[in-house]
């Protein structure tokens, strides 16, 4: 029988209990492990999407895009209601689900780059999650876009506790899917793709309504295809020993760009206005359809490496994770159309917010015959993730000290489990945001980077999201003790950066 699984905090709780919740941190993360490794340590499948909405998948309500593999995993494993990722844009959410640390302490706090190549890299000896199920005798692989270090840079993912990687190293290169090359570990592969410029719109001369407008932006090697056969390979050649797989594909992120196999599916299905370019990206012919297919396409890739799995014998012996690093797309941007797809379902924002739009992110896991199945309504995030793996794999004195995950392994496995005491996010991006979920409250700042001459704006927005998912009515001004333990949190939370300077939060509070 399905299920519901998870419990959360009232909003009538009273301060006093707050404080009682917030000491609770320490025992969790102490917690001894919730499982003994009985003969092999489960292999690991990670896949994480790039901009996937909390409302793109069937399972999560999705009605025009067809995903039936991840529906599928959704119904033999467990489908997370209240999962956040790292943070609203791609970088910092991968370091916080690789380090275990919430972005009021993750070394990368925001999109930056590092030319000719890449983004800020994390320092020599980061203690990733890679790096700790090495420890623990896995093979580790990375396959898809990384965007936490240059090449040979302290912050190669082969520097980060990865004995293999397969991608773009660079988020901006990852803007087009036929690329001119990709790296195979330290060695850049040239593909046989046109160069192709990013943000183009179509010539003055070339007509909108033709398809042959839209052949320039086309190549031979589709990227996601090439490291989904990667992906396969890596769990073929470690199928006799513990794997640690995360595939960390660009779908659905821009450019719209999709092989017309996929694309003749969502051909005709609706009103398709061309986008010429103009807003960033790509032009493309159908961009809805292309939209619709690239998500599909990504859904036939997840199937193949179930089916693979269970063709090596291996189903009972591998956990599968599915989410996403942020949420989707603001309308308009490339051609996208959030608004049609309804893609962030119930929820307020998109990515680069903290309303939940922009956070609150689909999340998927199934272990066949170990963990409990049906739906969690527990809070849970990103730096969870670290501690939760490790417990699941039997390796629980292997969480290092001072992480800010919370293992939700005793949630998965069916025990009985505290709810979370709370979650905090913090985003110098996008004008400066920080937010605070607590049990069903959730309190969030806005505009804390003013234009220049501006006075940060500090004041804290309210929502019970039991009652008001969609962030709607702010209740702060009748709930001031709530406010108050929220911004005390916030306070706590936060410590200065020198790489992603945040003056509102790094020194004294301005005055009111």
């Amino acid at each position: 029988m399905r299920r519901r699984v998870g419990a959360c905090i009232t909003p009538g709780m009273c301060r006093s209990r707050f404080i009682c919740l917030l000491a609770a941190v320490c025992l969790f993360a102490a917690e001894a492990p919730v499982m003994a490794a009985a003969g092999r340590k489960p292999n690991v499948i990670f896949v994480l999407a790039d901009d996937l909405g909390y409302g793109e998948l069937g399972c999560y309500g999705q009605k025009k895009i067809r995903t039936p593999n991840l529906d599928r995993l959704a119904g033999e494993g467990l489908r997370f209601t209240q999962h956040y990722s790292g943070n609203a844009v791609c970088a910092p959410s991968r370091c916080v689900l690789l380090t275990g640390k919430h972005p009021g302490h993750a070394w990368i706090r925001d999109n930056k780059e590092v030319q000719p190549e890449g983004q800020p890299p994390l320092p020599a000896g980061t203690v990733t999650l890679a790096r700790l199920f090495k420890q623990q005798g896995y093979a580790t692989a990375v396959i898809g876009k990384w965007g936490l270090g240059p090449p040979g840079s302290e912050g190669d993912p082969l520097k980060q506790g990865f004995d293999r990687f397969f991608g773009y190293n660079c988020q901006r290169h990852a803007h087009n899917y036929y690329p001119a090359y990709l790296w195979d570990n330290d060695r850049r592969v040239e593909l046989n793709n046109p160069k192709i410029a990013p943000n183009q719109k179509l010539p003055p001369d070339a007509d909108p309504k033709a398809p042959a407008s839209y052949e320039p932006y086309k190549g031979k090697q589709y990227a996601p295809d090439l490291m989904a056969e990667q992906a396969l390979r890596f769990v073929r050649d470690n199928k006799d020993k513990p794997f640690f797989l995360w595939l960390t594909t660009t779908i659905p992120h821009l450019a719209l760009q999709v092989p017309d196999d996929s694309l003749a599916e969502y051909l005709g299905k609706w009103p398709d206005p061309p986008y010429p370019g103009g807003k960033g990206y790509l032009p493309h012919l159908t961009p809805r359809a292309a939209y619709a297919a690239m998500i599909t396409r990504l859904d036939r890739d997840v199937g193949r490496i179930m089916a693979l799995v269970a063709e090596l014998g291996l189903d009972d012996d591998t956990i599968v994770v599915f989410t996403s690093d942020n949420g989707p797309t603001y309308d308009g941007t490339g051609g996208t159309d959030s608004g049609f797809f309804e893609s962030a379902g119930p929820l307020r924002g998109l990515k680069g917010s903290l309303y939940d739009g922009g956070v609150r992110v689909p999340m998927l896991i199934r272990w066949k015959g170990r963990i409990a199945t049906g739906v969690c309504d527990r809070v849970t995030g990103f730096e969870d993730w670290l501690p939760t793996l490790l417990d699941l794999a039997g390796s629980a004195d292997a969480i290092p000290k001072g992480t800010d995950g919370i293992s939700f392994a005793p949630t998965l496995l069916g025990r009985q489990q505290e709810p979370r005491p709370f979650l905090y996010r913090e985003f110098p991006g996008y004008g400066g945001q920080q937010f605070v979920r607590l049990g069903d409250w959730k309190g969030i700042r806005q505009k804390l980077l003013p234009a220049k001459g501006g006075q940060p704006r500090m004041g804290i927005e309210l929502y019970n999201l039991k009652d008001d998912i969609g962030e709607k009515n702010d209740v702060s001004a009748a709930h001031p003790d709530v406010v108050a333990a929220m911004e005390q949190i916030m306070r706590e939370q936060h410590t200065p950066s020198e790489l992603f300077k945040f003056p509102a939060l790094d020194g004294p509070p301005p005055a009111r």
